[in-house]
């Protein structure tokens, strides 16, 4: 029986090597006149469509109702900070932008910044580091933190960026009393926390006090 020998011979390299050549320049071919274009025909697409410019800073689009802007210290309906110097939003942070000091309210005197026990005597948000997350309004026990709509946070000067208690304070509205003072809206703090109070008049803002304690 005979048996067939191999030769064991391979193709010759010239016509591999052609058929790589072809191939490499069809490439080259695609990349050079059709690739091309693909791409003008998105731009020739939309050269031709009403140009939309949003004519910012002089018209403001509104943002959207949950927006997370800058951050705010409320407070309660007779001007007492909602802040308890607990720490807990520095906690929270990821970014480490909050940085709290919390006190102890005087109770010889009754003059206080706040129901409770203790305060904030030092509230910092570093806008630097900031990432408007809401994690630090989420952590707070009292709502004394909440994010506005306002978003115009640039500035030229990176020590104006750290905003101080201060500068996120709300503002006080009718019928509010700057602290320290006393608390007059109840007996003691559980009044306050579980709104268990006669919210106090105001002459033309009862409106805005009962929005300050939401």
């Amino acid at each position: 029986m005979a048996i067939e020998k191999r030769s064991g011979k391979t193709p010759a390299s010239g016509s591999t090597s052609s058929t790589r050549r072809t191939a490499a320049e069809a490439k080259t071919l695609k990349e050079q006149f059709v690739d091309p274009v693909a791409g003008f025909g998105v731009t020739f697409r939309t050269m031709f469509r009403k140009v939309v410019t949003e004519q910012y800073p002089f018209e403001k689009q509104p943002t959207a109702p949950r927006f997370h802007g800058r951050h705010q210290l409320n407070r309660w309906p007779d001007g007492l900070e909602k802040c308890i110097g607990c720490e807990l939003c520095a906690w929270a942070c990821p970014a480490d932008a909050i940085y709290v000091e919390g006190a102890s309210n005087s109770d010889a005197d009754e003059q206080r910044f706040s129901p409770g026990e203790r305060y904030g005597r030092v509230y910092q948000i570093n806008y630097l580091r900031c990432i408007l997350c809401g994690l630090c309004i989420e952590a707070c026990p009292t709502r004394a933190l909440t994010m506005t709509n306002e978003y115009e946070l640039a500035d030229d000067n990176r020590a104006d960026l750290i905003y101080e208690k201060s500068d996120l304070l709300a503002p006080l509205l009718p019928g509010m009393e700057q602290p320290p003072h006393p608390m007059t809206l109840g007996d003691d703090e559980g009044d306050y926390y579980r709104n268990a109070y006669a919210r106090p008049a105001a002459a033309g803002g009862g409106a805005a006090a009962d929005g300050a304690a939401s």
